[in-house]
């Protein structure tokens, strides 16, 4: 076995901060960390290629622009952001609603429970919170499920007046796809950019992911998106056993789907929230794996060698590949072959704003485009010019990504420290999105009420 570096981490049961390392056994990477109380814990991080050294990319860290909080426990216990964190804001998370209309096995945000919704006044102080510690960021309304606030469009209107640009919205669609005129209001409110769960292309993987057939229901919020012109990126939380064999699926799918749909954001599936138990390493599968399995279900059309680490975030926390719908079907891989592929590895602080700006312009329907079947019909069969070239390129860039979200067992606060999603406290902090999530083996939670 062989060490790549000592970290720390937080014990599982007691959720006291515990010191963990690397461990090499082969091609697998481990975490493996002992409480004095409750024992050792191993948890695999990375399995295969890319070689684990070989993805890590140094980048100056930078302290936030305002810090809530002073470091008096240290990490995780004094976010809000304290001086020991690494990483400006590049998105954040508001929890407008804990209310849902599904009833998932598995949920990072336990929701469905008791109604616990902020008033507008509320929201208003959480937007000024964040334009006060550095923004505008891009904004994500998420939940339970947002749209079940009937004063969704307010909501974004708002955000959209106080001087944020960006504002998407994280949905499992029924509301969007079953309801006359709602996708017509969020447009006109402002929506930039529908973020839809969307687990697989078979409806017995919704039926085992969500508890309920959905496919049709996806198919219908992507027509209604597409009708009133909002970007769609759709996020599959990727399940071992489950979906894991309609990773390809899923990225032919999009590219039918082009130009409504501008990207596929992966996620593989992580131990927080409400969930079946602790994890076996056969539940788990890790970024390597999952650029492996787009190889190999796309028949080579989309590379292991097209994605690279992010410029902003820690290495370890995602990956990122730009592809080109060219007019005979085809996906291209274009962008940066340095670094990452959307920002700058060497300055923390602007790998933040320019992964901010590159998805507010990608994950966004293109500004003026023309309605999908019109752009379709006038493709021409080569591209032969640079005018031709520049308009396919901003109407069908598919942009796929993944982001290996931290649980108790796996969590590395080196990685924590790097994070650039933020979820905005009830109390006005700006708190990691791992650690706001994070659940001990019995339910108790740092940060989420």
């Amino acid at each position: 076995m062989n060490c790549y570096g000592f970290t720390e981490s937080l014990c599982p049961e007691c959720l006291k901060r515990i010191k963990a390392e690397r461990v090499a056994e082969g091609a697998d990477i481990y975490l493996i960390k002992t409480c004095p109380d409750h024992g050792t814990f191993r948890s695999v991080i990375w399995r295969g290629r890319p070689d684990y050294q070989s993805w890590k990319k140094e980048k100056l860290p930078s302290q936030p622009p305002a810090c809530a909080r002073e470091i008096e426990k240290g990490c995780p216990f004094d976010c809000g952001l304290c001086p020991d964190h690494r990483q400006h804001t590049c998105c954040v998370v508001l929890e407008v609603t804990n209310r849902c209309n599904l009833s998932c096995p598995v949920c990072f945000a336990s929701a469905g429970a008791a109604l616990d919704e902020p008033d507008l006044s509320a929201i208003k102080e959480w937007y000024q919170t964040v334009m006060t510690s550095g923004g505008p960021f891009n904004i994500q309304l998420s939940g339970g499920e947002p749209s079940l606030r009937d004063d969704l469009p307010e909501i974004i209107r708002m955000g959209h007046a106080m001087g944020f640009d960006f504002i998407q919205m994280n949905t499992n669609g029924v509301r969007l796809a079953t309801e006359d005129g709602y996708v017509k209001a969020l447009k006109k409110a402002g929506l930039n950019c529908v973020f839809l769960q969307f687990d697989g292309t078979k409806d017995d993987i919704y039926q085992r992911i969500r508890g309920a057939e959905l496919l049709a229901i996806k198919q219908q919020a992507i027509a209604r998106c597409r009708e009133h012109q909002i970007g769609v990126v759709l996020v599959p939380t990727i399940v071992p056993g489950l979906n894991d064999s309609d990773i390809g699926g899923i990225i032919r799918y999009a590219a039918k789907q082009m130009p409504a749909v501008r990207g596929v954001h992966f996620q593989p599936v992580s131990y927080f929230g409400r969930y079946p138990g602790q994890p076996s390493d056969s539940e788990r599968i890790t970024l390597p794996e999952l650029m492996v399995a787009i190889e190999q279900q796309t028949g080579g059309v989309m590379r292991v060698s097209d994605f690279y680490p992010p410029g902003g975030e820690n290495s370890y926390c995602s990956f990122h590949g730009n592809f080109i719908l060219m007019p005979d079907g085809s996906l291209k891989s274009w962008g940066e072959k340095k670094g990452g592929s959307c920002c700058s590895p060497q300055y923390a602080a602007e790998g933040a704003k320019k992964s901010r700006s590159f998805v507010a312009k990608r994950w966004a329907a293109p500004q003026g485009r023309k309605q999908a079947e019109q752009a379709q019909s006038c493709c021409l069969s080569v591209t032969d010019s640079m005018d031709e070239f520049l308009q396919r390129l901003e109407e069908y860039s598919l942009a796929v990504s993944a982001m290996a979200f931290q649980d108790v067992w796996n969590l590395d606060l080196e990685r924590l420290r790097d994070c650039y999603i933020h979820v905005v406290h009830p109390d006005n902090r700006l708190i990691p999105f791992c650690a706001y999530n994070l659940t001990s083996s019995d339910g108790i939670t740092l940060y989420r009420p």
